[in-house]
Parts: C-alpha cells; sequence; structure tokens
C-alpha cells in the first residue's frame, strides 16, 4: 500500500467514524506504523519488536500494521501526516522532525556528543523527556526516543579524511536544516533530500555523496552506487516512535501504559540492532567492493563546525548545548 492509499483510508474510516455507519465495532484497535528503511534496518528492527510487543502487552487489543522502505511517505511526510491524523504512527529519525518542533533540532548538530554511550544517556535523561513533551502541542505523542545510529558519509569517487575534501561536492542529507547548515560548514553543497528519493538520486549522479548510519547504507544498497565508506561519525542520530495524539488519547490508560512500555522495548531493539550493524556492517560493506576510510580527521571537522556555532548557539541556546556536552562528566 502506498502514501496516497493510506491516506484514502484515513479519509474513509474518518468518514465512517462521523457518520457512525459503521457495521460491527472492530474487536481490535488497528495502528498503521511507517518508516522509510527495511525491516532488517535498525529502525526497522525496532518498529518490528515494538509491533510484536505491543499486541503482547493488550493481550491482542492493538495491533500494529508496519509500512517499511517509504510506503507511507519520506519521514517529514509521515510526521505532517501523523499531526494532520492521516497517519497513525511513525518511527522517523529526529532529523525531519525540527520541520515540526525546531527545538528538537539540537540533536542534530555534529559533533554534540562524545560517543554513542553519551547521546543515549541524554536522551534517556530529563533532557530527552522533556524533548518528547515539545511534540505534544504539534498533536504528537513521542513515545521512546530509539536509534537510527552513528552517521557517517559516503562518496561516489572522492576519500574523505579531513573537510576540504568534501569542498563543492554535492550530498544528500535529511530534511534538516541544522545538518545542511552543518555540512555547508564543512564546505560541500549540502541539500535535503526525502530518503526514498535517494538511491535513484545517487544512481542518476545528480548526487555525489550521501550520509548514513551503516544499517542504513547496507539495507538500502547504496555501496552498488558509492563507492567509499568514509568513518566520519560526524552525527548521532536518535529515532523516534511517534503516534498521533488524538490516536493516543482514544486508548484506554491501560493500553497507553502497554504501548509505552511496548515502545521502549522497540527503542532498544533498535539500538541493539545499531549496534550489531556498526560491528559487522563495516566489514560486510567492504566485502561488497566498498573502500573503507577510517583515517578521518574528526579533529578537523569538529573544528570547521566553528563557523556555524554562534549560530546554533542562538538557535537552541549555549546553554542547552553545554549542558549536553557536559552531561554525565
Amino acid at each position: 500500500m502506498r502514501r496516497r492509499e493510506l491516506l484514502l483510508a484515513s479519509v474513509a474510516m474518518a468518514v465512517v467514524a462521523a457518520t457512525g455507519r459503521a457495521a460491527v465495532a472492530a474487536p481490535q484497535t488497528v495502528l498503521r506504523m511507517g518508516f522509510t528503511n527495511s525491516r532488517a534496518a535498525q529502525m526497522g528492527a525496532g518498529a518490528v519488536e515494538f509491533a510484536r510487543q505491543a499486541e503482547l502487552a493488550t493481550n491482542g487489543r492493538i495491533r500494529i500494521e508496519l509500512y517499511p522502505n517509504g510506503e507511507a511517505g519520506g519521514e517529514l511526510e509521515m510526521v505532517q501526516d501523523i499531526a494532520l491524523g492521516a497517519l497513525d504512527m511513525a518511527f522517523p529519525s529526529s532529523s525531519v522532525i525540527n520541520g515540526i518542533e525546531p527545538s528538537i533540532g539540537i540533536f542534530d548538530i555534529p559533533f554534540l556528543f562524545r560517543d554513542v554511550a553519551h547521546a543515549r544517556a541524554v536522551l534517556d535523561s530529563d533532557i530527552g523527556k522533556q524533548s518528547l513533551l515539545q511534540l505534544e502541542s504539534h498533536g504528537i505523542i513521542g513515545l521512546a526516543w530509539g536509534e537510527n545510529g552513528l552517521r557517517h558519509v559516503t562518496t561516489a569517487n572522492t576519500a574523505v579524511r579531513k573537510p576540504g575534501d568534501l569542498s563543492g561536492i554535492k550530498i544528500r542529507v535529511p530534511q534538516s536544516e541544522v545538518m545542511v547548515a552543518g555540512f555547508k560548514a564543512f564546505g560541500a553543497d549540502a541539500q535535503a533530500l526525502a530518503f526514498p528519493d535517494l538511491y535513484p538520486a545517487l544512481a542518476s549522479g545528480s548526487f555525489q555523496a550521501e550520509e548514513n548510519p551503516i544499517g542504513v547504507i547496507l539495507s538500502g544498497n547504496f555501496d552498488r552506487v558509492q563507492r567509499y565508506l568514509n568513518l566520519t561519525g560526524h552525527v548521532y542520530s536518535p529515532g523516534l516512535i511517534l503516534i498521533g495524539k488524538h490516536v493516543f488519547e482514544r486508548l484506554s490508560p491501560e493500553d497507553q501504559s502497554a504501548l509505552g512500555q511496548a515502545a521502549v522495548l522497540g527503542a532498544k531493539a533498535s539500538r541493539d540492532a545499531a549496534d550489531r550493524s556498526e560491528k559487522a556492517g563495516i566489514d560486510e560493506l567492504r566485502n561488497r567492493g566498498m573502500t573503507v576510510v577510517s583515517d578521518v580527521d574528526r579533529v578537523a571537522f569538529a573544528d570547521a563546525m566553528a563557523k556555524v556555532a554562534g549560530d546554533f548557539e542562538k538557535r537552541f541556546g549555549k546553554d542547552h548545548i553545554d549542558a549536553i556536552r557536559a552531561f554525565g562528566q
């Protein structure tokens, strides 16, 4: 089922609900959940586990239908559709959320986190919980922080070891103003593009580079259209398990609690899958023929961010950025 069919189905269900002409009340609540990668990738694995746990925790009262591979649209489209009531749930990366709630864009700042453990600790703390609460005013409930993973740059023809190696290269980044600004600071021609359009854009040569976590690079078969895997680790990319506020509020308190607990388990599954991909995926991509560039000058990349540090501090607040950087020290 493609995105248009999902939207038409939503309209049909809304008409039935409004007119009261449903013949028999369904014994089960069916929630439609979209995500842009495959079921095998980290957020796909998290979504599968979330759906399984939700059905178990509610004794079958809730069933979650999964729409992988962008079947429900790009990440920004899905989040917008949730807010509009045209889609029930999604598991997007945080990079598109700043188009809905700008404050969450803080997590897209390159080299914000010391490492993956630091990022997870921040998101599981009150900092992360307060960020999720900001979505409620937009008609969205954030159930849990999952994981897309540590993002790395891939390129068609150029090994990337320092910021200058990206100079003039047209690179696709997610629909995130923060990430566009970050890569422009590296000297790249950074342009946002929805994930479902990425592979064709790389195959046609209209983009020469992209950046994603290892699991996404693997499941997306980007090795077929990209030669170099450059281990930049420039951004830790969280994922969010989201549900429409109007959908969530129709559930009983018992089922709301069960869904929240299932989301935490699904989020953990996405983190576990990301760990597995990061460890084994690099070797797999090397075996598929990619040249792995590991001697990346991360200090030089971090230093290049000084060009836009003031803009980020103005946008998000220096105190907030400093609190994240210092968390756990």
